[in-house]
Protein backbone atom coordinates (compact mmCIF):
# COMPACT_ATOMS: atom_id res chain seq x y z
CA UNK A 1 0.00 0.00 0.00
CA UNK A 2 0.72 3.62 -0.38
CA UNK A 3 0.97 5.90 1.96
CA UNK A 4 -1.01 9.72 1.28
CA UNK A 5 0.29 12.25 -0.62
CA UNK A 6 -0.60 15.38 1.45
CA UNK A 7 -1.31 18.46 -0.64
CA UNK A 8 1.10 21.50 -1.11
CA UNK A 9 -0.24 24.51 0.08
CA UNK A 10 -2.09 25.11 3.34
CA UNK A 11 -4.54 27.14 0.35
CA UNK A 12 -4.92 23.90 -1.20
CA UNK A 13 -8.43 22.15 -1.48
CA UNK A 14 -10.21 18.96 -3.20
CA UNK A 15 -10.31 19.39 -6.81
CA UNK A 16 -14.00 19.61 -8.24
CA UNK A 17 -15.30 16.75 -9.87
CA UNK A 18 -15.12 17.25 -13.62
CA UNK A 19 -17.31 20.44 -14.58
CA UNK A 20 -20.60 19.81 -17.16
CA UNK A 21 -22.68 22.64 -18.25
CA UNK A 22 -25.93 21.55 -16.91
CA UNK A 23 -29.55 23.34 -16.49
CA UNK A 24 -30.27 23.50 -13.07
CA UNK A 25 -33.95 22.10 -11.72
CA UNK A 26 -36.51 24.36 -10.28
CA UNK A 27 -37.84 24.51 -7.17
CA UNK A 28 -39.16 21.68 -5.95
CA UNK A 29 -37.38 19.35 -8.29
CA UNK A 30 -35.18 18.95 -5.56
CA UNK A 31 -31.94 16.09 -6.03
CA UNK A 32 -31.37 15.63 -2.42
CA UNK A 33 -33.21 13.95 0.37
CA UNK A 34 -32.96 16.38 3.34
CA UNK A 35 -30.16 19.06 2.97
CA UNK A 36 -32.72 21.90 5.58
CA UNK A 37 -29.54 24.30 6.15
CA UNK A 38 -26.79 25.29 4.26
CA UNK A 39 -23.11 25.34 5.71
CA UNK A 40 -20.63 27.75 7.00
CA UNK A 41 -19.75 30.20 4.38
CA UNK A 42 -16.36 31.02 3.85
CA UNK A 43 -15.02 33.56 0.93
CA UNK A 44 -11.61 32.40 -1.40
CA UNK A 45 -9.84 35.37 -3.38
CA UNK A 46 -7.56 34.04 -5.78
CA UNK A 47 -4.00 36.09 -6.63
CA UNK A 48 -2.30 34.24 -9.95
CA UNK A 49 0.93 36.30 -10.61
CA UNK A 50 3.98 34.81 -8.80
CA UNK A 51 7.65 36.25 -9.58
CA UNK A 52 8.69 32.83 -10.96
CA UNK A 53 6.86 29.93 -11.46
CA UNK A 54 8.27 27.49 -9.20
CA UNK A 55 8.84 23.97 -11.12
CA UNK A 56 6.89 21.36 -8.46
CA UNK A 57 3.87 24.00 -8.41
CA UNK A 58 0.83 22.86 -10.58
CA UNK A 59 -1.39 25.55 -9.20
CA UNK A 60 -2.80 28.71 -11.73
CA UNK A 61 -0.08 30.52 -11.16
CA UNK A 62 1.42 32.88 -14.03
CA UNK A 63 4.98 34.53 -13.77
CA UNK A 64 4.72 38.52 -13.70
CA UNK A 65 6.97 38.79 -16.74
CA UNK A 66 5.45 42.09 -17.17
CA UNK A 67 4.06 45.24 -14.70
CA UNK A 68 0.27 43.29 -13.26
CA UNK A 69 -2.70 44.72 -14.01
CA UNK A 70 -3.57 44.94 -10.41
CA UNK A 71 -6.40 47.53 -10.89
CA UNK A 72 -8.35 45.96 -13.72
CA UNK A 73 -7.83 42.74 -12.12
CA UNK A 74 -8.71 44.25 -8.69
CA UNK A 75 -11.87 45.50 -10.38
CA UNK A 76 -12.75 42.10 -12.28
CA UNK A 77 -12.52 40.70 -8.55
CA UNK A 78 -15.08 43.07 -6.92
CA UNK A 79 -17.16 42.39 -10.22
CA UNK A 80 -17.18 38.83 -9.72
CA UNK A 81 -17.94 39.32 -6.07
CA UNK A 82 -20.63 41.16 -6.91
CA UNK A 83 -22.15 39.07 -9.66
CA UNK A 84 -22.07 36.30 -7.18
CA UNK A 85 -24.09 37.99 -4.36
CA UNK A 86 -27.42 36.59 -5.21
CA UNK A 87 -26.11 33.10 -4.83
CA UNK A 88 -25.12 33.62 -1.45
CA UNK A 89 -27.30 36.60 -0.54
CA UNK A 90 -27.82 36.96 3.49
CA UNK A 91 -24.74 34.67 4.27
CA UNK A 92 -22.54 35.55 6.39
CA UNK A 93 -18.60 34.94 5.41
CA UNK A 94 -16.92 33.28 8.38
CA UNK A 95 -13.45 33.26 6.68
CA UNK A 96 -11.68 34.95 4.21
CA UNK A 97 -8.58 33.99 2.59
CA UNK A 98 -5.94 35.61 -0.21
CA UNK A 99 -3.83 32.59 -2.07
CA UNK A 100 -2.24 32.15 -5.28
CA UNK A 101 0.29 32.49 -6.75
CA UNK A 102 1.64 35.50 -4.43
CA UNK A 103 -0.85 37.27 -3.00
CA UNK A 104 1.85 39.73 -1.21
CA UNK A 105 2.58 40.79 -4.50
CA UNK A 106 -0.39 43.51 -3.93
CA UNK A 107 0.37 46.45 -2.06
CA UNK A 108 -1.73 46.90 1.21
CA UNK A 109 -3.66 49.25 -0.34
CA UNK A 110 -4.96 47.32 -2.70
CA UNK A 111 -5.65 44.15 -0.36
CA UNK A 112 -7.71 46.88 1.41
CA UNK A 113 -9.70 47.90 -1.40
CA UNK A 114 -10.98 44.57 -1.88
CA UNK A 115 -11.74 43.68 1.50
CA UNK A 116 -13.64 47.20 1.70
CA UNK A 117 -15.61 45.79 -0.90
CA UNK A 118 -16.21 42.45 0.33
CA UNK A 119 -17.20 43.97 4.03
CA UNK A 120 -19.43 46.56 1.78
CA UNK A 121 -20.82 43.05 -0.47
CA UNK A 122 -21.73 40.59 2.29
CA UNK A 123 -22.13 39.91 5.52
CA UNK A 124 -18.60 39.85 7.11
CA UNK A 125 -18.66 37.92 10.42
CA UNK A 126 -17.45 40.27 13.08
CA UNK A 127 -14.80 38.23 13.64
CA UNK A 128 -13.70 36.78 10.62
CA UNK A 129 -10.41 35.13 10.02
CA UNK A 130 -8.93 36.84 7.01
CA UNK A 131 -5.73 34.76 5.87
CA UNK A 132 -2.92 36.15 3.46
CA UNK A 133 -0.65 33.99 2.16
CA UNK A 134 2.84 35.39 1.23
CA UNK A 135 6.17 34.44 0.14
CA UNK A 136 9.31 35.44 2.14
CA UNK A 137 10.98 37.13 -0.79
CA UNK A 138 8.03 39.79 -1.45
CA UNK A 139 7.39 41.08 2.11
CA UNK A 140 8.96 43.31 4.77
CA UNK A 141 7.92 45.31 7.80
CA UNK A 142 5.53 47.87 6.16
CA UNK A 143 4.02 45.23 3.80
CA UNK A 144 2.70 43.47 7.01
CA UNK A 145 2.04 46.59 8.97
CA UNK A 146 0.37 47.92 5.88
CA UNK A 147 -2.12 43.81 5.62
CA UNK A 148 -2.68 44.41 8.99
CA UNK A 149 -3.99 47.65 9.07
CA UNK A 150 -6.21 46.36 6.05
CA UNK A 151 -7.79 43.58 8.19
CA UNK A 152 -5.85 40.54 7.62
CA UNK A 153 -5.50 39.11 11.01
CA UNK A 154 -3.78 35.71 10.00
CA UNK A 155 -0.83 35.00 7.77
CA UNK A 156 0.18 31.68 5.76
CA UNK A 157 3.95 32.09 5.00
CA UNK A 158 5.80 29.72 2.01
CA UNK A 159 8.84 29.04 4.03
CA UNK A 160 9.30 25.58 2.47
CA UNK A 161 13.01 25.37 3.81
CA UNK A 162 15.00 27.27 5.89
CA UNK A 163 18.47 25.52 3.94
CA UNK A 164 19.90 27.63 1.22
CA UNK A 165 20.54 24.46 -0.89
CA UNK A 166 17.23 23.00 -0.76
CA UNK A 167 15.79 26.53 -1.26
CA UNK A 168 17.52 26.92 -4.78
CA UNK A 169 16.27 23.30 -5.63
CA UNK A 170 12.93 23.86 -5.04
CA UNK A 171 13.44 27.16 -7.41
CA UNK A 172 12.53 29.82 -4.47
CA UNK A 173 13.28 33.14 -5.27
CA UNK A 174 13.93 33.54 -1.28
CA UNK A 175 16.76 32.33 0.37
CA UNK A 176 17.28 30.91 3.60
CA UNK A 177 17.94 34.17 5.61
CA UNK A 178 15.37 36.11 4.57
CA UNK A 179 13.29 32.88 5.00
CA UNK A 180 13.85 33.61 8.56
CA UNK A 181 13.84 36.88 8.69
CA UNK A 182 9.77 37.14 7.05
CA UNK A 183 9.51 34.67 10.11
CA UNK A 184 10.47 36.71 12.36
CA UNK A 185 8.97 39.85 10.95
CA UNK A 186 5.12 38.32 10.98
CA UNK A 187 4.96 36.66 14.00
CA UNK A 188 6.28 40.18 15.35
CA UNK A 189 3.44 41.77 13.66
CA UNK A 190 0.71 39.03 13.80
CA UNK A 191 -0.81 37.56 16.67
CA UNK A 192 -1.43 34.12 14.05
CA UNK A 193 0.84 33.20 11.61
CA UNK A 194 1.30 29.86 9.71
CA UNK A 195 4.76 28.44 8.67
CA UNK A 196 4.28 26.23 5.17
CA UNK A 197 7.08 23.67 5.69
CA UNK A 198 8.17 20.91 2.76
CA UNK A 199 10.40 17.50 3.13
CA UNK A 200 11.37 14.55 1.14
CA UNK A 201 12.95 17.73 -0.84
CA UNK A 202 15.84 16.76 -3.73
CA UNK A 203 18.63 15.35 -1.93
CA UNK A 204 17.51 16.02 1.27
CA UNK A 205 18.31 14.08 4.53
CA UNK A 206 16.36 12.55 7.00
CA UNK A 207 19.00 15.41 9.37
CA UNK A 208 18.10 18.22 7.20
CA UNK A 209 14.11 17.76 7.29
CA UNK A 210 13.89 17.96 11.11
CA UNK A 211 16.65 20.88 11.18
CA UNK A 212 14.09 22.33 9.21
CA UNK A 213 10.96 20.92 11.70
CA UNK A 214 13.43 22.12 14.33
CA UNK A 215 14.11 25.72 13.22
CA UNK A 216 9.91 26.32 12.80
CA UNK A 217 9.25 25.20 16.30
CA UNK A 218 11.89 27.44 17.70
CA UNK A 219 10.11 30.27 16.08
CA UNK A 220 6.74 29.12 17.97
CA UNK A 221 4.03 29.83 15.53
CA UNK A 222 0.39 29.32 16.49
CA UNK A 223 0.24 26.79 12.99
CA UNK A 224 2.50 24.69 11.06
CA UNK A 225 2.02 22.98 8.04
CA UNK A 226 4.48 20.06 6.88
CA UNK A 227 3.94 18.89 3.37
CA UNK A 228 5.60 16.21 1.15
CA UNK A 229 6.88 17.24 -1.83
CA UNK A 230 4.98 15.51 -4.70
CA UNK A 231 5.73 15.65 -8.35
CA UNK A 232 2.17 17.03 -10.26
CA UNK A 233 1.69 16.39 -13.84
CA UNK A 234 2.13 19.00 -16.37
CA UNK A 235 4.96 20.49 -13.84
CA UNK A 236 8.87 20.81 -14.60
CA UNK A 237 9.83 18.38 -11.81
CA UNK A 238 7.10 15.95 -13.33
CA UNK A 239 8.84 15.89 -16.84
CA UNK A 240 12.59 16.41 -15.44
CA UNK A 241 12.37 14.42 -11.95
CA UNK A 242 14.71 15.37 -9.24
CA UNK A 243 16.57 13.24 -7.02
CA UNK A 244 14.05 12.45 -4.18
CA UNK A 245 14.71 10.67 -0.72
CA UNK A 246 13.43 6.87 -1.06
CA UNK A 247 9.92 5.70 0.13
CA UNK A 248 11.60 4.43 3.59
CA UNK A 249 13.82 7.61 4.55
CA UNK A 250 10.38 9.88 3.64
CA UNK A 251 8.43 7.78 6.21
CA UNK A 252 11.12 8.18 8.37
CA UNK A 253 11.12 11.83 7.67
CA UNK A 254 6.95 12.35 8.01
CA UNK A 255 7.35 9.72 11.37
CA UNK A 256 9.73 11.86 13.35
CA UNK A 257 8.33 15.46 12.12
CA UNK A 258 4.94 14.34 13.83
CA UNK A 259 6.67 12.98 16.92
CA UNK A 260 9.17 16.13 17.37
CA UNK A 261 6.12 18.44 16.88
CA UNK A 262 4.07 16.14 19.43
CA UNK A 263 7.08 17.09 21.64
CA UNK A 264 6.56 20.51 21.55
CA UNK A 265 2.45 21.03 22.14
CA UNK A 266 1.77 21.12 18.04
CA UNK A 267 -1.67 18.99 18.04
CA UNK A 268 -1.49 16.66 14.67
CA UNK A 269 -5.66 17.90 13.66
CA UNK A 270 -5.07 17.08 10.04
CA UNK A 271 -3.28 15.10 7.50
CA UNK A 272 -0.69 18.29 6.85
CA UNK A 273 -1.90 20.42 9.52
CA UNK A 274 -0.32 20.95 12.75
CA UNK A 275 -1.23 23.79 15.74
CA UNK A 276 -0.81 24.87 19.00
CA UNK A 277 -4.68 24.49 21.34
CA UNK A 278 -7.52 26.33 19.42
CA UNK A 279 -5.28 27.78 16.79
CA UNK A 280 -6.64 25.55 13.93
CA UNK A 281 -6.91 27.22 10.45
CA UNK A 282 -10.97 28.08 10.24
CA UNK A 283 -10.46 28.61 7.11
CA UNK A 284 -9.44 24.99 5.82
CA UNK A 285 -11.40 23.34 8.69
CA UNK A 286 -14.40 24.66 7.03
CA UNK A 287 -13.07 22.87 3.68
CA UNK A 288 -12.82 19.63 5.51
CA UNK A 289 -15.92 19.63 7.28
CA UNK A 290 -17.15 20.12 3.24
CA UNK A 291 -18.59 23.41 4.05
CA UNK A 292 -19.39 26.31 1.65
CA UNK A 293 -16.80 28.47 -0.27
CA UNK A 294 -17.26 31.43 -2.64
CA UNK A 295 -14.08 31.53 -4.54
CA UNK A 296 -13.59 34.94 -7.12
CA UNK A 297 -10.41 35.30 -9.25
CA UNK A 298 -8.99 33.54 -12.05
CA UNK A 299 -9.28 29.60 -11.95
CA UNK A 300 -10.71 29.74 -8.20
CA UNK A 301 -13.34 27.00 -7.53
CA UNK A 302 -16.97 27.22 -5.35
CA UNK A 303 -18.78 24.73 -3.43
CA UNK A 304 -22.27 26.41 -2.55
CA UNK A 305 -25.18 24.71 -0.94
CA UNK A 306 -29.07 24.88 -1.58
CA UNK A 307 -32.20 23.32 -0.01
CA UNK A 308 -32.36 21.44 -3.25
CA UNK A 309 -28.74 20.99 -4.53
CA UNK A 310 -24.94 21.34 -3.76
CA UNK A 311 -23.30 22.92 -6.76
CA UNK A 312 -19.58 23.83 -7.72
CA UNK A 313 -18.18 26.55 -10.04
CA UNK A 314 -15.05 27.80 -11.75
CA UNK A 315 -13.88 30.64 -13.45
CA UNK A 316 -11.66 31.30 -16.98
CA UNK A 317 -8.01 30.63 -15.43
CA UNK A 318 -6.32 32.76 -17.73
CA UNK A 319 -6.07 36.35 -16.09
CA UNK A 320 -6.82 37.75 -18.88
CA UNK A 321 -9.76 36.08 -20.23
CA UNK A 322 -11.03 36.18 -16.01
CA UNK A 323 -10.96 40.08 -16.22
CA UNK A 324 -12.36 39.61 -19.88
CA UNK A 325 -15.14 37.85 -18.46
CA UNK A 326 -15.81 39.20 -15.24
CA UNK A 327 -15.98 42.68 -17.08
CA UNK A 328 -18.94 41.06 -19.42
CA UNK A 329 -20.48 39.76 -16.14
CA UNK A 330 -19.89 36.67 -17.02
CA UNK A 331 -16.78 35.26 -14.38
CA UNK A 332 -18.10 32.24 -14.23
CA UNK A 333 -16.90 29.53 -16.45
CA UNK A 334 -18.53 26.34 -15.62
CA UNK A 335 -21.47 25.64 -13.06
CA UNK A 336 -22.59 22.02 -12.51
CA UNK A 337 -24.28 20.20 -9.78
CA UNK A 338 -22.55 17.47 -7.52
CA UNK A 339 -24.43 14.23 -8.30
CA UNK A 340 -25.49 12.11 -5.52
CA UNK A 341 -23.05 9.48 -6.23
CA UNK A 342 -20.22 11.67 -5.68
CA UNK A 343 -21.36 13.79 -2.75
CA UNK A 344 -20.50 10.64 -0.38
CA UNK A 345 -16.79 10.27 -1.74
CA UNK A 346 -16.37 14.37 -1.82
CA UNK A 347 -17.23 14.88 1.73
CA UNK A 348 -15.32 11.76 3.13
CA UNK A 349 -12.43 13.40 0.92
CA UNK A 350 -12.58 15.90 3.14
CA UNK A 351 -13.87 14.86 6.67
CA UNK A 352 -11.38 11.98 6.95
CA UNK A 353 -7.94 13.89 6.52
CA UNK A 354 -9.04 15.23 10.12
CA UNK A 355 -7.66 12.74 12.35
CA UNK A 356 -10.55 13.23 14.81
CA UNK A 357 -12.36 12.65 11.93
CA UNK A 358 -16.40 14.16 11.81
CA UNK A 359 -19.62 13.65 14.24
CA UNK A 360 -21.92 10.87 12.34
CA UNK A 361 -24.93 14.16 12.39
CA UNK A 362 -22.26 16.15 9.82
CA UNK A 363 -22.98 13.78 6.95
CA UNK A 364 -26.18 14.68 6.42
CA UNK A 365 -26.28 18.13 7.41
CA UNK A 366 -23.52 18.69 4.81
CA UNK A 367 -24.45 16.06 1.70
CA UNK A 368 -28.56 16.29 2.22
CA UNK A 369 -28.40 12.06 2.24
CA UNK A 370 -29.22 9.58 4.87
CA UNK A 371 -26.21 8.09 6.63
CA UNK A 372 -27.39 4.49 5.20
CA UNK A 373 -25.90 6.19 1.85
CA UNK A 374 -22.31 5.29 2.90
CA UNK A 375 -23.05 2.44 5.84
CA UNK A 376 -22.05 -0.31 3.99
CA UNK A 377 -18.62 1.04 2.79
CA UNK A 378 -18.19 2.66 6.41
CA UNK A 379 -18.41 -1.72 7.81
CA UNK A 380 -15.73 -2.81 5.22
CA UNK A 381 -13.28 0.19 6.43
CA UNK A 382 -14.21 -0.65 9.75
CA UNK A 383 -13.18 -4.49 8.86
CA UNK A 384 -9.71 -3.40 7.44
CA UNK A 385 -8.73 -1.56 10.31
CA UNK A 386 -9.17 1.95 8.43
CA UNK A 387 -11.49 3.34 10.86
CA UNK A 388 -12.63 3.97 14.56
CA UNK A 389 -16.27 4.59 15.27
CA UNK A 390 -18.95 4.85 18.34
CA UNK A 391 -22.15 5.91 18.27
CA UNK A 392 -21.21 10.10 17.44
CA UNK A 393 -18.19 9.68 15.64
CA UNK A 394 -16.28 8.16 12.88
CA UNK A 395 -12.07 8.79 12.54
CA UNK A 396 -9.44 7.34 10.83
CA UNK A 397 -7.57 4.63 12.70
CA UNK A 398 -3.58 5.62 12.44
CA UNK A 399 -3.96 3.16 9.89
CA UNK A 400 -6.14 4.73 8.00
CA UNK A 401 -4.46 7.97 8.76
CA UNK A 402 -0.79 6.53 6.94
CA UNK A 403 -2.78 4.73 4.31
CA UNK A 404 -5.65 7.29 3.72
CA UNK A 405 -5.94 6.71 -0.26
CA UNK A 406 -6.62 3.30 0.64
CA UNK A 407 -9.37 4.66 2.78
CA UNK A 408 -10.81 6.88 0.61
CA UNK A 409 -10.93 4.71 -2.22
CA UNK A 410 -13.68 2.41 -0.61
CA UNK A 411 -16.32 5.42 -0.90
CA UNK A 412 -15.08 6.03 -4.89
CA UNK A 413 -18.66 4.39 -7.38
Amino acid sequence: MKKVIPITSEASFNAPSKPINVTFPVIGDATLSGLKNPPPLSLYIHIPWCVKKCPYCDFNSHESRSEIPEKRYVAALIADLEQSVPRVYGRKIKTVFFGGGTPSLFSAETINHILSAVRMLTPLDYDAEITLEANPGTVDTAHFIGYKEAGVNRVSLGIQSFNADYLKALGRIHNDKEALEAAKLALNIFERVNLDVMYALPNQTLENALADAQMAISLNPDHLSFYHLTLEPNTPFHHSPPSLPSDDTSADMQEQIEALLAEHGYLHYETSAFCKANSQARHNLNYWQFGDYLGIGAGAHSKLSYHDKITRETRHKHPNAYMQASESGSAVDHTWIIENEDLSFEFMMNALRLNNGFEKKLFSERTGLPWETIAMRLTEASKQGLIKEDLQYIKPSLTGQRYLNNLLELFLN
